[in-house]
């Protein structure tokens, strides 16, 4: 039996905000780990300057999005009651601390210093809690139906 409807308050004309702007500081931080390994092969300079700039992008990214995840999160009481969600919110901190100590490691005039072991172990990690925190993100849009329109099939809906 499918869920009703569960809103979202940090929304955008009915569509929640937080779906949407996810994509953006995930597609950096993966990318940010092919970043470090390409110059732990390499020691090209250029994949450390793309490194500090992938790292920058989800770890602001990243905040904005959390803080639309967190507004629906604390405001919405259907949401609050999901121990999913609360899971979903608590890997995503940790993982916001790791992008944001990930870019801090490359602040300042070399951003290669670093990478090597620290960055790259903290790309790798922060991959991982990626995974996590999006198959959680996705049990509460498919499971629980948060943020989205849920319409539910008849037998005569499905066909053998």
């Amino acid at each position: 039996m499918p869920y009703a409807k569960i809103e979202s308050r940090a929304a955008l004309r009915g569509h929640p905000l937080h779906p949407v702007l996810i994509h953006f500081p995930i597609a950096a931080l993966m990318m940010l780990l092919l970043t470090d390994v390409v110059y732990w092969y390499t020691e090209d300079a250029f994949w450390s300057r793309a490194g500090y700039y992938l790292a920058a992008t989800g770890a602001i990214l990243g905040g904005v999005s959390g803080l639309a995840g967190a507004i629906d999160l604390f405001t919405v009481g259907r949401i609050r009651r999901l121990v999913t969600a609360w899971a979903h919110g608590i890997l995503a901190v940790m993982l916001l601390s790791l992008a944001a100590f990930n870019f801090m490691l490359r602040w300042g005039p070399d951003p290669g210093a670093l990478i090597l072991p620290w960055g790259l172990y903290t790309s790798a990690l922060t991959a991982l809690l990626i995974s996590a925190t999006g198959f959680l993100g996705g049990q509460l849009v498919y499971e629980y139906g948060v943020g989205v329109d849920v319409v539910e099939a008849t037998t005569r809906d499905v066909k053998p």
